[in-house]
């Protein structure tokens, strides 16, 4: 049984608040393993959920983001089989049982847990790196549907968890990115980019290009938004994300409209000039949306490289600028901010202009990750976000606004 009594919770978690909160959640989560398991578990994994500061929707298109892991985590309590069996008991979803070889992909598992679990070992098998059996009891509280990627979380953790058991962490986080990729787009069925992997695995602050999203370069920013000055606050604004599937997926299949009507595969090589010169060919054969939607993504993959050289330089408003531009590009271009199957309802309109009437010049807010029902993140000086936090619960109900930390791992072996 792994000594839980060792951990530094305060160096994983941030804030003394967070913390207090794990030494019992780390208890709860290893009784439910032995409970499950009807033996101790021999290790302890954390991966985190993750937010996104700049280039919203450009992953895909094999463009540039800047995003980073948070405070908040799905943990696992593990323990090696001999029989090569994966079981894997999540909170809320029930048991999974894979047995040795059973990685084929299965229609009937779409949109599943089993079908991440064996979308990941497959992916990592693929890349040379096959898991032997465990046992896993895993607990989150990386809210479902909040915006902080907690199904990227749970991906990295499945294979931090190989990693750790089999391969002594040498797998590498890009790698195991990759595989919670694949997991997701063919096993589970929903078409992603590889941002919200990258930063739940790699960890930190972290700037993305994908240009060659096999080999993403990926390049630590060493400033904390706190040391500025400002909280990160993300608001779950409890829009409801059912029938939004096709929403989602129409931003990657428009955008590569354009570009395929360009000549190119994706909008990474695209430029404002080809967009504008071909303006009456792509409005014909694409729609209005379209060519707007590869609007923002020329300029917004632009941006994410722009926020981290102004946070590198430490030029605050600088980089709240370019946050609201984000934002404000989001909502004009890229039209993610609400679903157009029910113009009445609109959680995350509502959310910003609240904000707006909250926030001062030093100060910003834009929609969050992927847009039309979920979450806005907001930049809020420290001595405002008591505040602010108050007013978007007010609407949004208790809880609704959480003041997050960017913590410095991604996945980990904490024991």
């Amino acid at each position: 049984m792994p000594d839980l009594a060792k951990i530094d919770y305060k160096d994983i978690y941030c804030t003394d608040e967070a913390a207090a909160l794990q030494p019992d959640r780390y208890a709860r989560a290893a009784e439910e393993f032995t409970r499950a398991f009807g033996r101790s578990p021999l290790a302890v994994f954390s991966a985190p959920g993750r937010t996104e500061i700049g280039g919203n929707h450009t992953d895909h298109q094999h463009g540039e983001v800047l995003a980073a892991s948070i405070n908040k985590d799905a943990i696992a309590m593990a323990a090696p089989r001999e029989d090569g069996r994966v079981n894997i008991l999540a909170e809320g979803f029930g048991k999974t049982g894979i047995g040795p070889g059973e990685l084929d992909i299965r229609e009937d598992e779409k949109g599943t847990t089993s079908a991440l679990i064996r979308g990941v070992l497959a992916g990592l098998k693929d890349a040379g790196f096959e898991s032997g059996g465990f046992d896993a009891y895993v607990t989150s509280d990386v809210l479902i549907g909040a915006g902080l990627s907690s199904s990227a979380a749970f991906e990295t953790l499945v294979g931090t968890i190989v990693s750790g058991l089999y391969y002594d962490m040498k797998i590498s986080p890009v790698e195991i990115a990759v595989a919670g990729q694949y997991a997701e787009n063919v096993f589970f069925g929903k078409p992603c980019g590889l941002m919200d992997q990258m930063a739940c695995s790699v960890g930190g602050l972290v700037h993305i290009d994908f240009e060659d999203p096999a080999d993403p370069k990926v390049d630590k920013v060493e400033c904390d938004p706190a040391g500025m000055g400002l909280l990160l606050c993300i608001t779950d604004t409890k829009g409801s994300h059912a029938d939004l599937t096709d929403e989602y997926a129409a931003v990657p299949y428009e955008m590569k409209q354009v570009a395929n009507l360009l000549g190119r595969d994706v909008l990474r090589h695209v430029t404002l000039d080809d967009i504008t010169d071909n303006i009456s060919m792509l409005r014909s054969k694409a729609g209005d949306r379209a060519v707007l939607r590869a609007i923002h993504f020329v300029n917004e993959t632009k941006r994410a490289g722009a926020e981290a050289e102004a946070l590198r330089r430490g030029d605050t408003a600088a980089f709240l600028e370019l946050v609201r531009q984000s934002g404000d590009s989001s909502f004009k271009y890229l039209q993610n901010v609400y679903s157009v199957k029910d113009v009445t309802s609109q959680n995350v309109s509502l959310a910003l202009a609240v904000s707006e009437s909250i926030l001062g010049p030093g100060e910003a807010a834009r929609v969050h990750g992927g847009g039309f029902a979920g979450t806005i993140q907001a930049f809020v000086k420290t001595e405002n976000a008591g505040r602010y936090k108050e007013s978007m619960d007010k609407v949004f109900g208790e809880g609704a606004c959480e003041i997050l930390a960017i913590r410095k791992y991604g996945g980990i072996r904490v024991l």
